[in-house]
């Protein structure tokens, strides 16, 4: 799915994505992994909906439990929507700028 994206073939990605989506258990880590890939594959063409899915991931999943690629993904998509005029893109980034830090300035797991 990555791969996808790194070559900007958003289509493969979205459709590499739902397939592993329907996988897995709703918010499982791979779960999670394939909704926000699908959601950095929609942002170009479809930003409020890129930032509702990431959104969904964020009011299920609570922020302890996000793998920091999780993480490194809402990161980028957030980079992505920064210029978004859209309610949810806006709302993402205030959400994103309240999730605690992984590891604490001691170098200690959060």
């Amino acid at each position: 799915m990555e791969v996808h994206l790194t070559l900007e073939r958003f289509d493969r990605a979205a459709a590499a994505a739902l397939e592993s989506i329907d996988a897995a258990p709703a918010e499982a880590p791979g779960w999670v992994a394939a909704t926000l890939v699908l959601a950095l594959a929609e942002a170009r063409d479809t930003p409020d909906q890129a930032a509702t899915r990431a959104l969904g991931v964020l009011d299920l999943i609570p922020p302890p439990r996000l793998r920091a690629t999780a993480r490194d993904r809402l990161t980028r998509l957030g980079r992505l929507l920064d210029a978004s005029v859209f309610n949810s893109a806006t709302e993402l980034t205030e959400r994103l700028r309240t999730i605690p830090a992984s590891i604490r300035t001691d170098g200690t797991a959060a």
